[in-house]
């Protein structure tokens, strides 16, 4: 079997994205530029993957620790030879072919890679030594700022010439090099060294390994690839947009075919790396980020944000909610405007309606907050009537306390909860209450100021305002006017 092995291109500044972090780390569709490269690389089954990195080079360590890729420092960038030749001594030894791309072009696919691999092999016996290299061309309308591919007489191409260098018929052609390369290993290890800075810029350019490569009577092979946006890099905030949207429609195509309901692709925004189960219907202006699943037949109304969580099977999701780091059981309601923070664990068919906020809150089966509420760091049994108003009183300005909650209690609306504090099972709360003591289970309380009446006190104070003769009064006053 051939082995391959990738070298990744990313110690570039992005001077024209004008921002302090590394050009190769700015999302796209919740995942950086760099992470959707190297995922295109992983479905190849790649020996080895060296990314080459600079600018902001301990961020982008950090951002991929653990990939199983290995990283080279480019301490100076000196061009794209040069950046190769500073990989080439971790591949010291390495026999097969390398593939050398760009961290910048999130919109590659594995199944494009594979075409130019395929490509490439097929021209092993091609030349005098077969093949030393194969690359990615595509054609562009206005080919400006790019390198153009030359061909002879006989269509061959013999090599690729930058924009500056470019002479006056050079810079009519209109197929470009997007710097997708395949290199036989042995033909990369002799010949990048051999690269010079004679050009414009003063730089190793890699594309001078195809005219050295044409000298020897090797092979060069070109895949032209008819979609543009696939292969092109994303260099300032405008095309990072424009990678975006084609991403976004790409993920949303996926779901769709898989068997979701997407009513709006143009308005929904979902991450590459969230799952929707089938027949799940999301609604315009939805926003699904990091590592959310959406269980089967779920409903995800307009202008909901759900990050990092899980939702259950047959789960409702109201308009103008928010859910963060937490997970839903089946059949639950949540909203409108709802807010879960980070830490909630809810059962099975719990309802939280509109304008409740959760944090580390864990609540079981069928317990429901309808509406106006903050509970926070309480542990809920299940069939909880949580009335509207209620408050956990979790800080005390030091600390965070625990307010417990066991099966079917009842909690009147205005109540407070001062934590820590114990609510037994199928207690109640009268409404108004402020516990702070812990309430045994089928007991009832009530901790409120007594009502009192006073007839005519309104009257004896002289407090009573009659609207309607103030207004005839104001009246008398503008017609005297």
């Amino acid at each position: 079997m051939k082995k391959y092995a990738a070298i990744v291109l990313a110690a570039g500044k992005g001077t024209r994205m004008k921002s302090e972090l590394p050009k190769v780390l700015h999302k796209v569709a919740g995942t950086p530029m760099l992470g959707h490269v190297l995922g295109a690389l992983k479905a190849l089954k790649m020996k080895r993957t060296v990314v080459v990195v600079g600018h902001g080079s301990e961020s982008v360590r950090a951002e991929f620790a653990g990939s199983g890729v290995e990283f080279v420092e480019q301490k100076e960038q000196l061009g794209t030879g040069h950046a190769v030749l500073s990989a080439m001594g971790a591949l010291k030894g390495f026999k097969g072919s390398v593939l050398v791309l760009s961290g910048d072009v999130p919109l590659i696919t594995a199944s494009t890679l594979k075409g130019l691999l395929r490509l490439h092999n097929r021209g092993q016996g091609q030349g005098k030594k077969g093949a030393a290299l194969s690359f990615i061309s595509a054609i562009l309308y206005d080919s400006t700022g790019y390198g153009r591919v030359v061909r002879d007489e006989q269509n061959s191409v013999t090599g690729i010439v930058e924009q500056k260098d470019c002479t006056p018929m050079e810079r009519l052609i209109n197929e470009i090099n997007t710097g997708f390369y395949i290199f036989d290993s042995d033909f990369l290890q002799k010949s990048i060294k051999k690269l010079k800075t004679e050009n414009a810029q003063g730089e190793y350019y890699l594309p001078d390994l195809i005219s050295m490569a044409v000298k020897e009577g090797r092979g060069i092979r070109a895949l032209t690839h008819i979609d543009v946006l696939e292969v092109m890099g994303v260099n300032n905030r405008v095309e990072l947009s424009r990678a975006s949207a084609v991403m976004r429609l790409r993920i949303l195509k996926d779901l769709m075919l898989s068997g979701v309901t997407v009513i709006d692709p143009g308005a929904t925004y979902v991450d590459a790396t969230v799952k929707v189960g089938r027949d799940s219907v999301i609604y315009p202006g939805v926003h699904l980020e990091g590592s959310t699943v959406i269980g089967k037949e779920c409903r995800i109304e307009e202008g909901v944000k759900i990050t990092d969580s899980r939702i259950g099977d047959s789960t409702t999701v109201k308009s103008s909610s928010i859910v963060e780091s937490s997970s839903v059981g089946k059949g639950a309601t949540l909203g409108p405007f709802a807010r879960l923070r980070p830490g909630n664990a809810l059962g099975a068919e719990v309802r939280i309606g509109n304008f409740v906020e959760l944090k580390k809150v864990r609540m079981g089966r069928g317990s429901k907050a309808g509406h106006l509420s903050y509970l926070g760091d309480a542990v809920i049994g299940s069939g909880v009537n949580v009335g509207a108003g209620t408050i956990t009183c979790n800080y005390d300005g030091k600390n965070k306390f625990i307010t417990t909650i066991a099966d079917d209690a009842f909690i009147g609306s205005d109540s407070q909860l001062v934590a820590p504090v114990k609510v037994g099972k199928n207690a109640y709360v009268g409404s108004g209450t402020t516990v702070t003591k812990d309430v045994p289970a089928g007991a009832l309380v009530v901790a409120r100021v007594e009502q009192k009446i006073k007839e005519g006190w309104v009257a004896k104070k002289g407090l009573i305002i009659d609207t309607f003769k103030e207004d005839k009064k104001d009246k008398k006053k503008k017609r005297g006017k």
